[in-house]
């Protein structure tokens, strides 16, 4: 990944301490998107994401909790199954590496 390129990246979390878990979510909803319970989509720079993950490791504790970041490709294919985490005709989708809030047919 080039430091000047964004990219997607899945972050999950398995936090322990109520309170913990309060401040990595709200960590994390200041620079992604929620797609499911501890679930995030974030689309940052490589120096983002690594500030990122340094906020998170100094909220978390190392032998309790569990943060995880993946790199997503940047021609994403999925499938949804089951109950989706927003409304009907509200869908989260990626092109060329851009989140989008796709809202009964307006972009946001």
């Amino acid at each position: 990944m080039a430091d000047s390129q964004k990219s997607l990246f899945l972050v999950s979390y398995d936090i322990a301490n109520a309170k913990r878990l309060g401040r990595v979510h709200r960590c994390l909803k200041k620079q992604g998107i929620p797609v499911q319970y501890s679930v995030f989509t974030v689309e940052l720079r490589r120096g983002a994401l690594l500030r990122l993950l340094a906020t998170i490791e100094r909220i978390i504790h190392a032998r309790e909790d569990d943060v995880r970041c993946y790199a997503l490709p940047g021609q994403l294919a999925f499938d949804v199954l089951g109950k989706q985490f927003f409304p009907s005709g509200v869908m989260l989708f990626s092109a060329t590496g851009n989140n989008r809030l796709l809202v009964k047919g307006l972009a946001t």
